[in-house]
């Protein structure tokens, strides 16, 4: 994901009255939502020299931050015009963080850190990385433990020793330990630096069923992970998707039970599709895809297409049963589509349909999983991820987010569905892209539409109102305060009525780039942040996150007028074959 933003100016005369300088559309859950376009925050003069003409104007820039980051004059911009900034006040006061809740802070261990062989690389020097991190009370770290590495060469054969060492270490300095079940491929996306494939023995089923793994229009195939359409179906040698997926927890429950009997364990977060997130494999960066393409849609494997044909049949209208023939390719625009374009086929009595279908095989294949996930970590903490997927968020119909599998265009919330598939397992939700700004969004890319902000508020104020946990992490790497403070501000909502926050934060990533001076240092001060030192309060659970009255509180930075209920689906379907 790209970063950009258009940069605001207004001219001096529309100067806006004083108290507008302080205003913030996060100053309040109870608030109406503020378009982040005229966000307010840190202002500065600029006074445009034009030499052919010799005219002067005062402009206004709008730099869309929050008044406690930093002074308000900030860096000069590079243009075909001279810019001389003028300082208009000293530097504004940051916000006081005492007394807020108290919100963990996890960091990411390296991908590399268990190699193919299931061992521990370089133990010595994370021991010294991890003391690090303690001194400066981060309380625990993040680890993927990969299907590809554990259960590598054969069914159920499960090597568990690499983990085994690194648990210890963690278990050593008294910190906790966040670990997600990857049942993906890592290697192609933003961020991985090693590749770790699906188990080899996933790998040769799919020589001869290729239909095992996601497929677009084109029938290209997505090896990152395995297609939905088989969590019923038994071909991996006798056993159903969701069956290999339960097994492998099972077996690290057993494997770890002296570590979940510690509360070293704190959380278990279950990998539901590419990246760990439960969403389609739509914008696959091996397939050529380039932010901001709308990507495409991932449901013509036979099984996909199969459950798709029986969903138009059973609607009546069998003809039904196939993908959009005008959604694009990867890298198109909306307005370039017949299917997205304002007014376009998405909204059609079968684009309804066919999105409605789309979106509920996402749901479904979380709702399966997750039930068997409780049954394995029983008394565990577990959570979902879903990724932020900002781009086009301003359009009617959120194109990317619909080839995602996130039925969610201006005129319908599909994200409470999500939120209450994960009320009913409990479970908590992880959501990506916390440090971005939307206006940071348009500078490269003013097409893309993206609003960062607009969705985060969106998805979390889901998940809240069905009064499940909320954490988050950062989408990209981050190491200045500006993007500390976004996240600050949405860990901890200025003045919430309801004092909701953040269940934890996990940090992307441990690396040495976060070990140097300057920006270790910035990232104590943001952990110091996070927690409030003075008055530490338990975060919220599951358990005790509840509303005495969910009904009584108002839904707040609402962007849809209404939202649907999803229907029920039994987790016990996942038995028959």
């Amino acid at each position: 994901m790209a970063i950009s933003s258009v940069q605001a100016f207004q001219i001096a005369a529309k100067w806006p009255p004083p108290n507008a300088l302080f205003s913030s559309p996060m100053a309040s859950f109870s608030s109406h939502y503020v378009p982040s376009q005229i966000n307010s925050g840190r202002f500065r003069l600029l006074r445009l020299i034009d030499s052919s003409a010799s005219r002067i104007s005062v402009l206004v820039r709008n730099r869309a931050k929050k008044i406690e980051d930093h002074p308000i004059a900030g860096d000069l911009v590079d243009s075909a015009v001279d810019e001389q900034a003028v300082d208009m006040a000293p530097k504004l006061p940051e916000r006081d963080f005492s007394g807020t809740p108290n919100v963990p802070v996890y960091v990411m261990l390296p991908l590399g850190i268990i190699n193919m062989e299931c061992e521990l690389v370089d133990p010595d020097d994370l021991m010294n990385q991890l003391r690090i991190l303690k001194s400066v009370n981060v309380d625990g770290v993040m680890v993927d433990c990969w299907w590809g590495i554990v259960e590598a060469h054969a069914p159920q054969q499960y090597n568990w020793n690499g983990y085994k060492r690194l648990f210890q270490i963690v278990r050593e300095l008294d910190l906790k330990l966040q670990v997600v079940m990857s049942f993906h491929e890592c290697g192609g996306n933003v961020g991985d630096d090693v590749h770790i494939p699906l188990p080899g023995w996933v790998t040769e089923i799919g020589q001869s069923n290729s239909d095992i793994f996601f497929t677009d229009r084109e029938g290209i195939r997505n090896f990152e992970c395995l297609t939905w359409g088989i969590d019923k179906e038994r071909v991996l040698r006798g056993r159903t998707a969701v069956e290999v997926y339960f097994d492998y927890m099972r077996s690290f429950r057993v494997e770890f039970d002296e570590f979940f009997e510690d509360g070293i364990i704190s959380e278990i977060e279950i990998g539901l599709g590419p990246c760990g997130e439960l969403r389609y494999p739509s914008y696959p960066a091996k397939r050529g895809w380039k932010y901001p393409g709308i990507g495409e849609f991932q449901c013509y494997d036979k099984y996909l297409m199969k459950s798709l044909k029986s969903a138009a049949e059973a609607r009546g209208h069998s003809f039904w049963g196939k993908g959009p023939n005008n959604a694009g390719s990867y890298n198109s625009q909306p307005h370039e589509t017949r299917f997205f374009c304002d007014g376009g086929d998405y909204d059609s009595y079968y684009g309804r349909f066919f999105l409605t279908w789309y979106s509920r095989v996402l749901i479904d294949h979380g709702d399966r999983v997750l039930a068997l996930a409780n049954l394995a970590f029983e008394g565990t903490h577990i959570a979902a991820k879903l990724s932020g997927i900002h781009w086009w968020y301003k359009t009617a119909s959120h194109a990317a987010e619909l080839t995602a599998g996130f039925y969610n265009p201006a005129n319908r919330d599909g994200y409470a569905p999500i939120a209450s598939m994960l009320k009913k397992h409990e479970t908590a939700l992880n959501f990506t892209c916390v440090e971005l700004r939307t206006l940071d969004q348009h500078e490269d890319f003013p097409e893309a539409l993206a609003d960062p902000e607009g969705l985060v508020w969106q998805v979390l104020n889901a998940a809240w109102d069905v009064n499940i946990p909320v954490a988050s992490e950062n989408a990209l790497n981050c190491h200045d305060r500006e993007g500390y403070n976004k996240i600050l501000e949405n860990a901890k909502p200025f003045n919430d009525p309801d004092g909701r926050h953040l269940s934890a934060f996990t940090y992307l990533r441990l690396s040495p780039v976060l070990m140097e001076t300057h920006n270790f240092k910035e990232f104590e001060r943001f952990v110091k942040r996070m927690h409030d030192l003075n008055h530490c309060t338990k975060p919220p659970t599951a358990q005790n996150h509840r509303r005495q009255d969910p009904t009584a509180q108002n839904p707040t930075v609402r962007r849809c007028l209404f939202k649907t209920k999803p229907p029920s689906s039994d987790p016990n379907e996942l038995q028959s074959s």
